[in-house]
């Protein structure tokens, strides 16, 4: 509704003269997005610096302070360069969602702009950064007894299980979902169980409006390069220690945020059943095939720029535009 503000006041929107309006637009958010291995932590710092700003992370797995090196956490020359947040700031124990995402970064933007007019959101974990522009659909409570029963069914019989599960109960979301992404299946049945409607039915996808500006930079490389990218970051990651730094976590491998590629192959090494070689195969192998995922989500963002990791000058230009 408009109306006067005051006398002598321009008409406003909400409350806030229109002045005011203008100045809360003119903040904006750089998202760097692409898959794993690609770049992005270079690219956000480059582009933190040239604006003289902060990087909130975009990662659902570097926020937890026990997973550095299976996660490609920045290192400290790196956190050095540029401020970063919701890095190595939880804990495993906690369970951290994409609203939970939303929420956080949604704050620390807003506490930002109060001395920046830019802020970059960098990471690989396309619904935190859905979440982030756009919102989530509201989908309705699970049950503790729906969800650790589908949990425990899990863990008993594996992602073949939950497959032949959603084939037959929610046929939409098996053709439609990803169905080698055991926590987005356990999700879909979770509400199947709970509602007895597909999780389709409540993804109504409507757009929540950002009093702030987004520019989208998607980083891509020719297939060949990322996975030899992949493969030498594996390789480096053996070395850097996390054989040791899994074998610390073998205690907790039950807990959702250690569901990933790097710890859950080799978890199945301590418990014996493949060998070390094997392990480090399977993970260039789901890593790659993460990255495949990752791209196929973000090529479907229209909004989205793509550019090679090392055009920094044309990054910069669609940043600034």
């Amino acid at each position: 509704m408009r109306g006067r503000c005051g006398q002598g006041r321009s008409f406003c929107i909400g409350g806030l003269p229109n002045y005011q309006i203008t100045k809360l637009y003119s903040k904006k958010v750089i998202i760097v997005a692409g898959p794993t291995a690609v770049g992005k932590t270079a690219v956000a710092i480059a582009l933190a610096r040239h604006f003289n700003t902060s990087i909130i992370s975009a990662d659902s797995r570097q926020c937890f302070r026990e997973m550095r090196i299976g996660v490609a956490r920045p290192t400290e020359e790196e956190l050095r360069q540029a401020p970063h947040y919701f890095i190595a700031d939880r804990s495993i124990r906690e369970e951290v969602t994409a609203a939970d995402f939303e929420k956080y970064a949604l704050d620390t933007t807003a506490s930002l702009f109060r001395e920046q007019d830019t802020v970059i959101v960098a990471g690989g974990t396309g619904l935190y950064l859905k979440a982030f522009c756009e919102g989530l659909d509201s989908i309705p409570a699970i049950s503790d007894t729906t969800r650790q029963s589908i949990q425990s069914n899990y863990e008993r019989s594996g992602i073949g299980w939950l497959q032949e599960e959603l084939k037959a109960k929610d046929p939409g979301f098996s053709s439609a979902g990803e169905m080698q992404n055991p926590q987005r299946m356990m999700r879909a049945l979770e509400v199947f169980e709970e509602t007895g409607q597909s999780i389709l039915h409540f993804q109504k996808g409507k757009k929540m409006p950002r009093d702030f500006s987004i520019r989208k930079i998607g980083l891509e490389l020719p297939r060949s390069e990322l996975n030899d990218r992949i493969n030498r970051r594996v390789e480096s990651m053996m070395k850097e220690g996390l054989l040791d730094e899994v074998q610390a976590l073998v205690p907790y491998k039950e807990f959702n945020a250690l569901q990933t590629v790097g710890y859950k192959e080799l978890f199945d090494y301590f418990d014996e059943t493949i060998s070390l070689e094997r392990a480090v195969e399977l993970i260039r192998q789901h890593t790659r095939q993460y990255a495949k995922r990752q791209m196929t989500w973000f090529k479907k963002d229209g909004e989205m720029k793509w550019f090679h990791p090392g055009d920094i000058d044309g990054i910069l230009e669609a940043a600034n535009g």
